[in-house]
C-alpha cells in the first residue's frame, strides 16, 4: 500500500512539475500585456520613461525578466509604433497578438478582450462589465503615429486640463464604427487627465506594454 502511495505521489509531483514547466515557458514567451494597474495618478505616468519603468516592474513581478519593455504610448516627439520593436508579440498565455508592426496596426491583429491580457494572464473588464475599464491610454492615431495634443502633456498631467487619446482593448464601443472598435484610437478623454476623468469615460489609466526584442 505504501509503495502504491509513493508511486502515486511521485507521478503527481512529475505532473505538477511538467505543468509548471509549461507555465514558465509561456511566461518567458510573453512579450505583450495590458497593465493590471495604472500609476494611480491618472495620465501622469512620469513621462515615457516612467511608463516604460512601470511596464518593466509589472513584468518582473509576474516572473518575466531579462526583457526590455516599452509602453505603447506616443508623445509630442515619438510615435508609439516606433517604440515597441519589430515583433512578433505574444500574451501571457502564449497567444500571438501580431507578427509585426504592420499587422498590429491592421485588421489582422489578434487583439480582443480575451487576448489583451494583463501581465498576470487575467482579462480586463470591458464594456458591459462593472466597472468598465476598456479605455487604454495611447495618444495615437489608428496607424500608431502621435496626436501631439492628446498625450496629457507627454504623460505628465493628472488634473482637469489636457486630454489623452485612448483605445478600446475589448474592441467594443457605443456603435459599430471603426473608432468604437479601435484598440488604439477610439476617442479622447473628457474632463482632463485625472484619474476621475479617465474613470468617467470607462478607463483606469491602463496602457499596453510590449517587449522590444
Amino acid at each position: 500500500m505504501r509503495r502504491l502511495l509513493l508511486v502515486a505521489a511521485t507521478a503527481m509531483a512529475a505532473a505538477l512539475a511538467a505543468t509548471a514547466g509549461v507555465a514558465l515557458s509561456q511566461d518567458a514567451k510573453m512579450s505583450f500585456f495590458v497593465t493590471s494597474v495604472g500609476s494611480g495618478k491618472g495620465a501622469d505616468l512620469g513621462g515615457l520613461k516612467g511608463a516604460d519603468a512601470h511596464c518593466a516592474s509589472l513584468a518582473e513581478a509576474a516572473g518575466v525578466t531579462g526583457k526590455t519593455w516599452h509602453a505603447y504610448l506616443s508623445s509630442s516627439s515619438e510615435d508609439a509604433r516606433d517604440r515597441i520593436g519589430k515583433g512578433p508579440w505574444f500574451n501571457a498565455k502564449g497567444e500571438k497578438i501580431a507578427d509585426d508592426v504592420a499587422s498590429l496596426h491592421s485588421d489582422a491583429n489578434g487583439l480582443t478582450k480575451q487576448t489583451a491580457l494583463t501581465e498576470k494572464g487575467e482579462t480586463i473588464n470591458g464594456r458591459g462589465d462593472t466597472p468598465n475599464r476598456h479605455d487604454m491610454l495611447t495618444g495615437t492615431k489608428p496607424d500608431g503615429t502621435r496626436i501631439a495634443d492628446q498625450t496629457c502633456g507627454d504623460w505628465t498631467m493628472s488634473g482637469a486640463e489636457g486630454a489623452a487619446m485612448m483605445g478600446h482593448h475589448d474592441r467594443t464601443g457605443l456603435d459599430d464604427s471603426a473608432a468604437a472598435k479601435s484598440w488604439n484610437s477610439s476617442h479622447a478623454s473628457r474632463g482632463g487627465c485625472s484619474q476621475e476623468a479617465l474613470k468617467g469615460t470607462g478607463g483606469d489609466g491602463l496602457f499596453y506594454c510590449f517587449a522590444t526584442e
